[in-house]
Parts: C-alpha cells; structure tokens; sequence
C-alpha cells in the first residue's frame, strides 16, 4: 500500500525557454510533486530517516530549476522527476512545472506541464 508525500509551490529562479531573453533574465517556475511512497515505517519509528526528507528534496528540486537551462518545460519536469525518483522508496511521482510569466502576448493565469513517472 502506498502514500502521498506532496511538496507544492516551490518557487525557483530559472533560465528555462526557447527565447534568448527567456535564457538571459530568468523567471520564475514553480514546482508541485507527489511521490507514492510507503510511509508506514516512518510513521512506526517517528524517525526521519524512514521518510523522504522534503526539506532536502526541495533544495534538490531547487538546483536542477536554478541550473542548467533547457528549452522545454517537458524536459526540466523531467529531470525533476528523477531527482525524485533517486530515492528508492519512491515508487512513482508527479511532477508540475509551472511557468507563469510565460512570453504569450495575452492575457493568462498559468502555463504548465505535469507528467508521472513510476519505478522502472
């Protein structure tokens, strides 16, 4: 049987997109992921180290935003999915990138992609 652990609305400074200024200065992106993991033992033990620590989680999600730029939002969510998939106690997760200050010339709430990767 498996949990959710979510961790949502990490924001990040980036320099992700097909446009130059989109690479030159930067946006904001914004992060939302559930991973399926098991959390029973954690909640036996009440001990960290049985869970995913999200703190580090987030500051690993973090660097991949904040590092090498890439053009589409397909491919920076999914490199994120990785991170998360890192940790063999993930058994799946999902992974939203949003970018909304997207460069549309009109009027919008958001724009993201959301993708789901499980244990190969």
């Amino acid at each position: 049987m498996a949990d959710q652990i979510s961790l949502t609305g990490l924001r990040v400074r980036g320099f992700h997109g097909v446009l130059e200024h989109e690479r030159r200065e930067g946006q904001d992106f914004v992060v939302d992921v559930g991973l399926l993991v098991t959390t029973t033992p954690a909640a036996i033990s009440d001990d960290l180290v049985d869970t995913i620590d999200y703190g580090e989680l987030a500051q690993r999600l973090a660097d991949v935003v904040s590092g090498e730029p890439v053009n589409l939002l397909e491919t920076l969510a999914a490199r994120l999915a990785e991170v998360c998939l890192a940790d063999e106690r993930v058994e799946a997760v999902t992974v939203t990138v949003h970018k909304p200050q997207a460069p549309i010339p009109l009027s919008f709430a958001d724009v993201a992609v959301s993708i789901r990767r499980e244990r190969a």
